[in-house]
């Protein structure tokens, strides 16, 4: 599957690609193609039959290099291109001052800051190839080049960010200070953790892979994987014979809804049912539980303790609106001991963070587990604060599925799956109308009837993360923008969308 998926490549893992490329016996020069790649990408995107006026801001490193390289470009194709450049230029690494000096000597003119008086009427476009995955985290950007990114934040045109928008971690997805609010970035060899999560979608707008005509993955065996539609074409489901029943296609236990939060645990069952769990029983714990979901009268209504009594059940799902009680804990301690695959989420995972015997007990678990947390929650479970987690998505997110045995799902801007053999995946779907009540109890709902279907739990884990992103992603476009999305609508557009993927792809078995 991993061979033909894309991969995700930390800084230093890039670097290790650079130098084993530059260690060929005819070394591709890397920056030419990068800059040129990035004027191709103007060309593609802004310049359609227009002579631009573009501002290019080059830092002291080698993403500098390949903005004097584009610049280059651009200059002979006839634009109108302004250089900003600072730094001292015999500090500049090799490659970079090659590019500076070919840029002088194609008449182009370098100045030491942007010019006064610079306002949006200015330019057409502005290159950021400050920093690039250069960026000290540990540093934020201060004097000249804070200045820079924050006017270029003012001026209100498109900027292209070359490999990552300066001021984001490549890595990790901070901000350091200040961040290039990038229209397009075009990153080269492969995409980084900082595009994919925490603050990474907001400040890269459209990014570009531009692979320099090499072959990472040869060089290099990426740990790190993107869940997009490639991959999920790779996990959808088969089409359903002719020949089946709701046997078929599994049972689903879902086990939470203390008094007052009743609607998470119907929120979960409604989505594992739309989601094609062929019967789903919901242990409600609250003292007065509805008998009957008059909504959806297909739910089975159960009392808690029958989930674990009824042989036919594939899943259990637990922790949607389940509280904190010694009750509770108890809940959570049985099922805990069971030998089903699990879905664990909300106060679940509070009880696992506040007990260390549960959390024992999950480490040791045989049956595969799969864990739910946001930020805080995921807090709770490393002993830590949630900015430290938000630090670094992808750490927090690989030491759960180490403390846990289990697959971990970060959720927030860019999700994270961490499998228990370490394999980590950035989520590329989604948008902020999933910052609503039940949202998550819907996703946990998805990722149990999957896996009741007969998936296994880590393919259902990814293309239930990709599956719900994207229903909220086609009712972003449907309802003009993500003010005001549901829980329940994420459910009906998981369907239409899951539906069409699977008939889509396999026509001949509609008939």
């Amino acid at each position: 599957m991993t061979h033909t998926i894309d991969p995700v490549f930390l800084t230093e893992e890039i670097r290790t690609i650079e130098q084993a490329a530059f260690a060929m016996p005819n070394p591709p020069d890397l920056m030419e193609k990068a800059g040129r790649a990035a004027a191709e990408a103007v060309r593609d995107k802004f310049a359609v039959n227009k002579t631009l006026r573009v501002l290019v801001l080059a830092g002291p490193g080698n993403n500098g290099g390949d903005a004097f390289v584009a610049a280059r470009y651009l200059k002979q194709w006839g634009h109108a291109v302004t250089v900003v450049f600072c730094a001292d230029p015999e500090r500049l690494p090799q490659d970079a001052q090659k590019a500076r000096q070919a840029w002088l000597n194609n008449q182009g003119e370098i100045q030491p800051d942007i010019p006064d008086g610079t306002g949006s009427q200015n330019w057409d476009l502005v290159i950021d190839g400050l920093f690039g995955i250069g960026l000290n985290p540990g540093r934020p950007l201060t004097g000249q080049y804070l200045d820079w990114i924050n006017t270029v934040n003012t001026l209100r045109r498109p900027v292209l960010a070359l490999d990552i928008p300066s001021g984001l971690g490549s890595d990790d997805g901070g901000v350091y200070g200040a961040a290039v609010d990038a229209s397009v970035t075009v990153t080269f060899i492969g995409l980084k953790p900082g595009i994919l999560t925490q603050y990474g979608p907001q400040y890269c707008g459209e990014c570009i892979v531009c692979d320099l005509d090499l072959d990472p993955v040869s060089m290099l065996s990426p740990h790190a994987w993107v869940i997009n539609r490639k991959l999920a074409e790779i996990l959808l489901p088969a089409p359903r014979s002719a020949n089946s029943h709701k046997g078929s296609f599994g049972s689903i236990g879902i086990l939470g809804g203390n008094n007052g939060m009743v609607g998470a645990t119907l929120l979960a069952g409604r989505a594992a049912c739309y989601l094609g769990a062929g019967r789903v029983y919901l242990g409600i714990l609250a003292t007065s539980a509805p008998d009957v979901d008059l909504l959806h009268p297909e739910l089975m209504l159960r009392a808690p303790s029958e989930l674990f009594e009824l042989s036919t059940i594939n899943c259990l799902v637990v922790g949607p609106g389940m509280s904190m009680s010694e009750t509770t804990y108890d809940w959570v301690e049985k099922t805990l001991e069971s030998d089903l695959p699990l879905v664990l989420d909300a106060d679940a995972l509070n009880h696992i963070a506040f007990h260390s015997e549960l959390a024992r007990k999950l480490k040791h678990r045989e049956a595969p587990a799969v864990i739910t947390p946001h930020p805080a929650e995921a807090a709770r479970l490393l002993d830590t604060d949630v900015s430290t987690v938000q630090r670094n998505r992808m750490d927090a997110a690989s030491c759960l599925s180490r403390n846990l045995n289990c697959s971990v799902l970060l959720k927030g801007s860019g999700s994270i799956c961490t499998l228990a053999d370490g394999t980590c995946f950035f989520n590329t779907s989604g948008n902020p109308g999933l910052s609503s009540a039940g949202t998550g109890d819907v996703l946990a709902g998805i990722i149990g009837a999957l896996i009741a279907q007969g998936q296994k739990p880590n393919d259902a884990l990814l293309l239930a993360v990709y599956l719900h992103g994207a229903a909220a992603d086609a009712l972003l476009k449907q309802n003009n923008g993500p003010v005001g999305m549901t829980a329940s609508e994420i459910i009906t557009a998981a369907r239409l969308l899951l539906n069409e993927w699977v008939y889509q792809k396999n026509e001949t078995h509609i008939a």
